[in-house]
């Protein structure tokens, strides 16, 4: 999956949950169908929860990575409106 290029970044280090969600659900919604979104986190269980909330409304995860000690990146790409 490193060859993914992601249409949209963000980083949403600092929050946790509802608020990482809530963050990743208003950027999926301002992106076109088949384009991937990349969200940058540092809350252990928002990497469990984001993945599991995306595909409940309907999106694919590409790939959830453990970067470094604190950090994660979740690629999902939006497969509907």
């Amino acid at each position: 999956m490193d060859d993914l290029i992601p249409d949209k970044s963000i980083n949403i280090k600092g929050l946790v949950c509802p608020y990482t969600f809530v963050k990743a659900k208003l950027a999926i919604e301002t992106m076109e169908v088949g384009q991937i979104l990349e969200i940058l986190l540092d809350y252990q269980e928002a990497s469990n929860s984001i993945p599991k909330s995306m595909e409940a409304h309907g999106h694919k995860v590409l790939d959830v990575k453990k970067i470094n000690d604190t950090d994660w990146v979740i690629l999902v790409r939006k497969d509907r409106e």
